[in-house]
């Protein structure tokens, strides 16, 4: 009698244990022993199926989604101009000196940070703003851990709310070619919810442990002036409202995107080295890495027989009661991110309905532990090089209350209106 594993071709076998070691470095961030991160491990996984053969080169550029990484690349050069101006830092650094209450303080940390990330990405707005935000909570003495935690949960939640607030739900975007305007309409309202539940959960962690904010100690060398550029702000501003206007045509998502960054890096002022500089250039090599690792996978046809496996036992996440557990597990293992790019690989035609499911249960998901999105991630490590440390059980004590009742509004609104069945 045959062993079905023996049965397998050996290239099958290694495409499938390079698959598993990309994952687990996902899961993990690096492995140990080794300084290499996520994007290191995706890219050596790439580069290694290419050279057993189990990938050719034009295979790999059939693989990448490249409208998705321009949209992407767009955005970050748009953010880069916000950045120039010093707008980040001015608005972070206002919202950690304006408010003379934590809760009201807090209640503006969430509304910022949520705002800016359904328009600009929530990573790029939590890699700027979150070091001055840690400067000036700092001068006024004030402990900055929970209103990280706020920052942090609302970019998650607010981004949630556009089909352009973070990578996961631009490539959702791309795939089902969902419109934008539609999209908002969709998701808005949860997102909003996720928002006032980031609030409310924080206060409740932390109520009388924020400390009176000291006034008197702003002004004793903590936080320096920010200086706002306000023609490069314009022109930031100006070229945003351009790119919504654009989102009202038919001109596709990805060109009016690199329209509005082409006239960004045209500048009397502002070098386009500069600009191009700000580019998180390791995240757009991570999604072209992912998307190759996943196509080899695709090639050997096991994602086929796995989901032809799902459909036949009525388990394809096209259900309201498969899609949360699974969204939930996934973005808490290997992050949202991989883990949506993993699942539209293996499915190739998710419905509508699913698809805004996948994006505000994917993103709500990433809330729960430190590793469920890059923007935990970035706000936690940012922070440290701030002089912050914000633990993994700090972090939690917040998450996951915040994420629970938040994913389950989104569950009722999903099925409440009609998107998605429950079961």
């Amino acid at each position: 009698m045959p062993i079905p594993f023996l049965a397998v071709p050996p290239m099958t076998l290694t495409v499938v244990a390079l698959f598993v070691l990309t994952y687990v470095g996902m899961a993990l961030g690096r492995f140990p022993g080794l300084r290499i991160d996520r994007t290191g491990i995706a890219l050596v996984a790439a580069i290694l199926l290419l050279a057993i053969g189990a990938l050719e080169s034009g295979q790999v550029t059939e693989a990448i989604d490249f409208p998705t990484l321009f949209i992407l690349f767009g955005l970050m050069v748009l953010s880069a101009q916000y950045a120039a101006s010093g707008f980040y830092d001015w608005c972070a650094l206002r919202v950690a000196q304006a408010a003379r209450s934590p809760a009201r303080l807090l209640a503006v940390t969430v509304a910022v940070g949520g705002g800016l990330s359904a328009i600009l990405a929530n990573d790029v707005v939590v890699f700027a703003m979150t070091p001055m935000l840690c400067v000036g909570l700092l001068a006024r003495r004030l402990d900055p851990r929970p209103y990280l935690i706020g920052l942090a949960g609302a970019a998650n939640a607010g981004s949630a709310a556009t089909v352009i607030g973070n990578p996961q739900n631009i490539l959702i975007g791309q795939i089902g070619h969902l419109d934008f305007w539609r999209f908002l309409a969709v998701c808005g309202v949860p997102a909003l919810v996720g928002l006032v539940v980031v609030y409310v959960v924080v206060w409740l962690a932390w109520r009388g442990r924020f400390g009176e904010p000291d006034d008197r100690a702003v002004g004793e060398g903590g936080a320096e002036p920010v200086t706002l550029d306000r023609a490069q702000l314009g022109k930031a501003v100006v070229a945003t409202l351009v790119l919504l206007g654009l989102f009202t045509t038919d001109l596709p998502h990805e060109i009016g995107v690199l329209l509005v960054a082409g006239a960004m890096l045209i500048s009397r002022r502002l070098a386009s080295r500069g600009m191009l500089g700000m580019v998180d250039w390791h995240l757009l090599v991570l999604f072209a890495a992912l998307f190759a690792i996943n196509h080899a996978l695709k090639l050997t046809g096991l994602p086929a027989e796995f989901v032809s496996g799902l459909e036949a036992a009525g388990w394809l996440p096209d259900r309201l009661a498969v899609m949360t557990p699974l969204a939930l597990a996934a973005s808490n293992s290997i992050g949202n991110v991989p883990a949506v790019i993993l699942l539209l690989a293996a499915w190739p035609s998710p419905p509508e309905g699913a698809l805004y499911g996948l994006a505000i249960l994917s993103t709500l998901a990433g809330n729960l532990l430190i590793p469920g999105s890059l923007a935990n991630i970035i706000v936690v490590e940012r922070a440290a090089a701030s002089g912050v440390r914000l633990g993994f059980v700090e972090h939690a004590r917040c998450g996951i209350p915040m994420t629970l009742l938040s994913m389950g509004f989104a569950v009722l609104w999903l099925w409440g209106t009609g998107w998605m069945r429950l079961s």
